[in-house]
């Protein structure tokens, strides 16, 4: 079985194999031909800069999810505590600069509290994770409705807004250097040794394949599912304060992350029912999927039809990341 296996492997080409790989490199990098050939801002290093500093929030909310994924769930509420975040952040600091560090902390809080009640619910009371974040959705969203009284009020301080607006100015080689790149650049290390350098992250595709069998080796199973939860809550109060030194202050800011972190994580290579994925290819993934909107903005696609497009990316890339497993 083994020489067959080999010969199999060796009987194709190289260049094969590595897109067996990462199939959505080639993708992306046609994809940012076709956008810098439309547009020539990206064609200079710091207008690259612009879009990974645009891209930050959802490649770190797809790495986040990305835990949850493979551990055989999902997360939902990411998107609404996007939007709680932001809220939050601007209704504690009523754009007094003095207490960004208390509204960053208190966001913080919010979000490890979301994700352990999020995966407590999950791991312990066995309800479907699809299901409670769900429910998880609507209470973020109803109290940042509420907080708000359903409109955006308040601002954000200048040095909240640092993180997502701020960038360094003469930077050797790419002239402008934003701190969301450099935030993205710390998140994605941090969760790649997570998922790669640790024994919670190796074990969690054991999680994701056989919860019962992973349990009966002694894998803590409900303390695992739950800290993925927390991670992927974390993830998005980080995407949130990107967002909102970005954009500004909205109750709608976070609508349709929660999808778009599912589609770029499955993209990348992620299986939807668990037991596989990579950082990696989350990265890829999300990159790929911004790519593609940006692409779509630039020669004037609807917005309608922009979330249509990306219903069919999610069915098409699951299908083919079932029919790749079914393939190993």
């Amino acid at each position: 079985m083994m020489e067959q296996a080999i010969a199999r492997i060796a009987g194709k080409p190289i260049i094969l194999r590595k897109l067996r790989i990462h199939p959505t490199i080639v993708v992306f990098l046609l994809l940012m031909v076709a956008i810098v050939w439309l547009s020539p801002l990206y064609r200079t290093a710091p207008g690259l800069m612009s879009l990974l500093q645009r891209a930050a929030p959802i490649v770190i909310l797809t790495c986040g999810q990305t835990f949850v994924l493979i551990a055989g769930g999902f997360d939902l509420a990411v998107g609404s505590l996007i939007t709680l975040v932001v809220v939050a952040g601007a209704l504690i600091t009523e754009g007094d600069p003095s207490m960004t560090w208390v509204a960053i902390a208190t966001v913080y809080g919010i979000g490890i509290v979301a994700g352990c009640t999020s995966g407590a619910i999950v791991a312990w009371a066995k309800v479907p994770s699809i299901i409670t974040t769900l429910g998880m959705l609507l209470v973020a969203k109803g109290i940042a409705m509420m907080w708000s009284g359903g409109a955006p009020q308040g601002y954000l301080p200048q040095n909240l807004r640092f993180f997502g607006r701020y960038a360094w100015r003469h930077v050797p080689l790419v002239t402008r250097m934003p701190v969301a790149v450099v935030v993205l650049v710390v998140a994605v290390a941090i969760m790649c040794w997570l998922l790669h350098g640790t024994n919670f992250g190796r074990l969690l595709p054991m999680i994701g394949d056989n919860p019962r069998a992973a349990e009966l080796a002694g894998v803590p199973v409900r303390r695992y599912r739950m800290a993925t939860f927390v991670i992927s809550a974390v993830a998005a109060v980080t995407a949130g304060l990107l967002l909102g030194g970005f954009s500004g202050v909205s109750v709608d800011v976070g609508t349709g992350y929660e999808l778009q972190a599912v589609s770029a994580a499955v993209i990348g290579g992620v299986v939807l029912l668990g037991g596989r994925g990579s950082m990696g290819g989350a990265v890829i993934g999300a990159l790929t999927l911004y790519a593609l909107f940006t692409l779509l903005n630039l020669i004037g696609f609807p917005e309608p039809l922009r979330v249509g497009v990306q219903g069919v990316i999610l069915v098409v890339a699951a299908a083919l990341t079932a029919e790749r497993g079914r393939a190993d």
